[in-house]
């Protein structure tokens, strides 16, 4: 007889499982049932290492904050922190264009099985405290890329978590907006909504235009460039 997978590897799987049956089916998918099953498992599986369907949710919550951070991470800091911050609103972008289905959960958007991912006020320091690591930690790349900006005098002195939560509503709600499609098919809407919205948002907070929208040039070209397209 075959060893019983240890508690770990069981909630990897079905955090693992949880993510496939968002891709696959949206929210409806998210069912203890279906979990179950996805890893040859029984329902009691589910509450076993979950406690329910609740935590459950947290968790992939939290795997997809993971799975931002990681991207935000691979963005490269330039002697251009404005430029810096258009890229991580491309990394974010393309993050959850991918899984679109996942994000929704993650930032409380939709609730499977009536189950919404516990969140809270990122900005505010004393409510920060009760929010998961991983959020917090995704956020962060926000902020310290709103205070290098705010410190190269781009961007006129201000709070870099406020500044962080201007910029995050503007990314956030273009690329909501964008996987609900409407504003078109590919990049579309990176070249005419987002870029400039970027820069718009930018000379509010105090760049000039002419800096903006060089910097946002510089960006996406440095990301198509990466990512191996021209755009559409």
């Amino acid at each position: 007889m075959s060893p019983k997978p240890a508690a770990a590897e069981v909630k990897a799987k079905l955090i693992e499982a949880a993510i496939r049956l968002l891709s696959d089916g949206g929210p409806e998918a998210l069912q203890a049932r279906k979990l179950a099953a996805e890893i040859g498992a029984s329902t009691m599986a589910v509450y076993t290492h979950f406690g329910g369907m609740n935590a459950l949710v947290d968790e992939v919550a939290r795997e997809g904050f993971r799975r931002l951070s990681a991207n935000l991470g691979e963005v490269e800091e330039t002697d251009d922190p404005a430029a810096d911050i258009l890229t991580l609103a491309l990394a974010y972008r393309r993050t959850v264009v991918d899984n679109p289905n996942l994000y929704a959960v993650t930032f409380g958007q939709s609730q499977p099985d009536g189950q919404k991912a516990a969140l809270g006020d990122m900005t505010n320091e004393e409510t920060r405290q009760n929010l998961s690591e991983e959020g917090i930690e995704a956020f962060g790349y926000l902020v310290r890329g709103a205070k290098r900006v705010i410190e190269a005098g781009r961007f006129r002195p201000a709070p870099e978590f406020a500044v962080a939560a201007q910029l995050w509503s503007a990314v956030h709600g273009y690329i909501t907006l964008e996987v609900a499609g409407h504003f078109g098919d590919g990049e579309n809407g990176v070249d005419h909504i987002l870029i400039p919205l970027a820069t718009a948002l930018g000379v509010g907070l105090g760049d000039t235009l002419e800096a903006a929208t060089r910097s946002a040039q510089v960006s996406i070209e440095a990301w198509r460039a990466k990512e191996g397209n021209t755009g559409t």
